[in-house]
């Protein structure tokens, strides 16, 4: 039988979709595989400077797109620095944040649980990776005669689409760091982005430096972060 392409659903175009299915041994195989592979993912906070061409970025972008969104408005802006002059003015503006979030703003719980992670205000990753995507989310848009119309479900699109750009930055080859300095308005002002976007992360993008060191940290077991109904 074969079957149409596409089809009319409540008059809009629909394509058929076609997937890979595997069997029951070749699923737990790559399921696994996976896990092993992402699992080797790490923080990195210390860059080398080596190039990495404009075209990666774009794919990794590309990628990071393809997630879902509500109603798939699409509610996210990367923007990709390599500019110096411009990840120069992020680092210091970051950093002052930084030094008043660990001087004023951050409890001593905070500081003690940091502490392993040999974490401090000084972000040199700022200008030594030779990227920085600042992901934005877009809260609304406007329409042609200048009214706006709200997205929706902007957290968790942009959330789900960083998840996929991280991922697709490990399938790279490359690393990254998901910063958050707080408040990010900064970014938004230096970038002269729009009213309706708002900074929701900051990532440097590169390869590692040689050598590199990474806390000894364990991921939480299966049985931590799960339950099953069955």
């Amino acid at each position: 039988m074969t079957h149409k392409k596409e089809k009319s659903i409540n008059g809009f175009n629909h394509l058929l979709h076609e997937q890979e299915s595997f069997s029951k041994d070749v699923m737990i195989k790559k399921s696994e595989d996976f896990y092993h592979w992402i699992d080797s993912r790490r923080s990195i906070r210390e860059f080398s400077d080596q190039v990495v061409p404009k075209a990666v970025i774009e794919n990794i972008i590309l990628a990071a797109s393809t997630a879902p969104s509500g109603a798939h408005k699409q509610p996210w802006t990367f923007c990709a620095v390599s500019n110096k002059e411009i990840k120069k003015k992020i680092r210091i503006a970051a950093e002052a944040e930084e030094k008043e979030t660990y001087e004023h703003r951050m409890s001593d719980r905070w500081k003690d649980d940091l502490a392993a992670l040999a974490v401090d205000m000084n972000k040199p990753f700022l200008e030594t990776a030779p990227w920085l995507i600042v992901a934005c989310k877009r809260a609304y848009e406007y329409n042609d005669d200048g009214t706006k119309h709200n997205n929706y479900y902007v957290n968790e699109s942009v959330g789900i689409a960083c998840g996929m750009l991280i991922t697709a930055i490990h399938n790279a080859g490359l690393v990254t760091l998901t910063h958050t300095p707080s408040p990010m308005k900064f970014l938004a002002k230096i970038l002269n982005r729009p009213e309706n976007e708002r900074v929701f992360l900051l990532l440097p993008v590169g390869y590692a430096k040689e050598p590199v060191y990474v806390p000894d940290i364990k991921r939480k077991d299966l049985d931590q972060v799960s339950e099953f109904y069955e």
